[in-house]
């Protein structure tokens, strides 16, 4: 298979950014009281989102090879940094330290099934093994919905 490659442009205006991949838009931005518009999810936050996206597209791939009855998932995600280390302060890393992966499955599987996909998923998924990578203590809490 051939590399794949990822391709977005964006263009930015204080703290507003409007991100576009293919045909579609996302809006990025800050709080009014940090300075921004208020018009989107701040960049964190929609890190987490895009690793809520990616896990469940991962998690339906999977599904279908290992004849899993997905029907959904639900995440509730929680990152964890110190926010002394974006505002500059050295010895404090800028990023999240810890990453919760709250996801609650519809399915008639069994919880150990649901674990199995779990681990599949979070061994293939690009954004949860980007954190790995980056340190990030990640602690998945996968359930029967």
């Amino acid at each position: 298979m051939a590399k794949m490659l990822e391709k977005i442009t964006a263009i930015s205006k204080g703290m507003n950014t409007v991100g576009n991949s293919h045909n579609h838009s996302v809006v990025i931005d800050e709080p009014a009281k940090l300075g921004g518009t208020d018009e989107g999810a701040n960049p964190l936050a929609t890190l987490l989102i895009s690793l809520a996206g990616c896990e469940n597209a991962i998690a339906n791939f999977v599904a279908k090879e290992i004849d899993f009855d997905l029907q959904g998932i639900e995440f509730e995600i929680h990152g964890e940094m110190d926010p002394h280390g974006m505002m500059g302060e050295e010895g404090i890393r800028p990023y999240f330290q810890k990453i919760t992966v709250n996801a609650k499955v519809k399915t008639s599987e069994s919880e150990e099934r649901i674990q199995e996909l779990q681990k599949i998923v979070d061994n293939r998924c690009p954004v949860y093994t980007t954190m790995v990578a980056a340190d990030v203590e990640m602690v998945p809490n996968w359930v029967k919905a």
